[in-house]
């Protein structure tokens, strides 16, 4: 079974955002994107729907937690070692918050930024040969 995912982030600036994350290396599906809302491409069946917190509250009946509560980390896989390292000190570098150290592990290296709006993103490596 082949599904697509669009994890919809509330974000409080629609430019800022996507100033950040097209530094990142990430682009922007056009036909999904209006003056408060974007679609951040990153993967073929894989998106993130950027919406300013007014639109995104329009899909909820509840408050939208605030930036000292955590309600999910976004696992990101990379190609590389390299790649995970470079994209979180590029992040760092455009004023994401490094919130811990990298973790490395014999099959696996991981570390990861919080966004300009205080999403938790997990990059990671996983040795294709550690899985099955």
């Amino acid at each position: 079974m082949n599904k697509s995912i669009f994890v919809n982030l509330p974000i409080e600036n629609l430019t800022n955002s996507v100033e950040f994350f097209s530094a990142l290396g990430f682009t922007f599906n056009p036909q999904f994107t209006s003056e408060d809302s974007t679609c951040m491409v990153i993967g073929p069946e894989n998106f993130v729907m950027l919406l300013e917190k007014a639109k995104f509250s329009t899909f909820i009946d509840k408050p939208i937690a605030d930036r000292g509560s955590v309600g999910a980390l976004i696992a990101l896989s990379c190609e590389s070692i390299d790649e995970v390292r470079n994209l979180c000190e590029k992040a760092f570098s455009l004023g994401a918050r490094k919130y811990k150290e990298p973790d490395e592990y014999p099959f696996m290296f991981g570390w990861g930024f919080e966004d300009l709006d205080g999403h938790i993103w997990e990059l990671f490596w996983m040795n294709p040969e550690h899985v099955q």
